[in-house]
């Protein structure tokens, strides 16, 4: 079911042929506090609507605040689980969800990586192992950053290891491609040696 529901919410941000590895998400107490206050709305709507006995006006009233206080919560949702990072075959996706019709993507690739980095400070952090995580892009120098991830330490040693794979088999396709050029100019150097034996030949 999650992962059906990742598929359907991260899919359209990835590239065709491009595989994700690792969807990184804020610690469940930012998604706790998030969730808190639009779940209690919704469930004393829920008590109200089970024990009421009241004119018809009163049970519209409730019923409106109800879908109000589900429209909250799918809102605070949608704003804590969609901010998050796709750690993919070809690099990072900063996924930032602002509301309704705002979101916002940002691709780094992983040659475009200059260094991964993360921060724990303060003691709760530090008991519930979430901080920050921040990637250096090579080309403007610019930083973007993840807060409140949990357990930061893996996200960095994922990306590094995803990193390293990408850029050995990057490596690889390089040189089977300078290896194609290699060949096809050396059958082209043969073939023009064969042409002038041939030319000698004839003389």
């Amino acid at each position: 079911m999650k992962d059906k529901l990742n598929q359907w919410l991260f899919k359209k941000h990835l590239e065709d042929d491009e595989e994700c590895h690792l969807i990184v998400h804020k610690h469940w107490l930012v998604g706790f506090k998030f969730l808190f206050w639009p779940s209690v709305s919704f469930f004393l709507c829920l008590l109200l609507l089970g024990s009421f006995y009241a004119s018809p006006m009163a049970l519209g009233i409730v019923g409106i605040w109800a879908m109000l206080s589900l429209i909250w919560l799918f809102r605070n949702f949608f704003d804590y689980y969609l901010d998050a990072w796709l750690i993919s075959s070809e690099g990072i996706v900063d996924i930032a969800w602002h509301g309704w019709f705002h979101r916002q993507s940002t691709r780094i690739l992983y040659s475009d990586i200059q260094g991964v980095s993360y921060e724990i400070c303060g003691i709760t952090s530090t008991i519930l192992r979430y901080g920050e995580i921040s990637v250096e892009k090579v080309s403007t120098g610019n930083t973007i950053t993840l807060d409140h991830v949990s357990q930061p330490r893996k996200v960095e040693m994922a990306i590094m290891k995803y990193m390293e794979e990408y850029m050995h088999s990057k490596n690889l396709k390089d040189s089977k491609h300078v290896q194609e050029i290699l060949a096809t100019v050396l059958a082209r150097e043969v073939q023009l040696e064969e042409f002038e034996d041939d030319e000698d030949i004839d003389e």
